[in-house]
């Protein structure tokens, strides 16, 4: 018969054991950042869907993005937003207004940071290789914050090219937000314009400063 010190010990093993990351996640996830952020960029064309379960509603659109270290530029069909480490452009071409603002840094969500997708893993989370399919892996990221906003991240890597095949966050409100890659490039070398609003090409454009 096991005492209950024994079984108390037993349970916190299982529950350290449970809670550790799994290792064959994290090697594929170590190559897929070590890839990702030695590039000079990483340009992407996605579909993107917003999923809300308690309003019973969704929506999609296309959009393109070009990230470079924490720099980014996302254009979307009814907004274009840059960022270039510092400061952030919002521009929305229907009313022609663009809003600088100054993101929070600590904000590790897609389209505040598109970039930390390639490193998120690395710290306040815990991976799991949830399915080796034939031409790509999935992996859940869990956050160990109990009070994250969000349940989990999952991530597709394809196997050939560790590339980014598609991405979901899964929120505790109901919304999930998936992200499906339909092109992945990691050679284009962007300048440095690419990343902050140009007032001389948008000329006539309400400039609203938010910093």
């Amino acid at each position: 018969m096991i005492r209950l010190p024994a079984i108390i010990i037993l349970a916190a093993a299982s529950l350290s054991l449970s809670a550790q990351n799994d290792p064959a996640a994290v090697k594929v996830l170590e190559n897929f950042s070590a890839k990702a952020t030695k590039a000079p960029s990483v340009s992407m064309q996605f579909t993107l869907e917003t999923v809300d379960q308690v309003e019973g509603t969704s929506n999609r659109l296309k959009g393109s993005a070009v990230l470079s270290k924490d720099r980014y530029r996302i254009e979307l069909p009814e907004n274009i937003l840059w960022y270039n480490g510092e400061n952030m452009w919002s521009y929305l071409p229907d009313v022609e207004e663009v809003t600088i603002t100054k993101p929070d840094r600590n904000d590790d969500s897609f389209m505040a940071k598109p970039s930390a997708i390639f490193t998120i893993w690395k710290k306040n989370y815990k991976s799991r290789l949830l399915e080796e399919r034939t031409a790509s892996y999935l992996i859940d990221l869990y956050p160990e914050d109990i009070n994250s906003d969000h349940v989990r991240i999952r991530l597709e890597i394809g196997k050939a090219g560790l590339d980014l095949k598609g991405l979901e966050y899964k929120y505790k409100n109901g919304i999930t937000v998936m992200l499906k890659v339909t092109g992945y490039d990691l050679s284009y070398k962007p300048d440095d314009s690419e990343f902050a609003f140009s007032a001389a090409k948008y000329r006539g454009v309400e400039i609203i400063d938010m910093r």
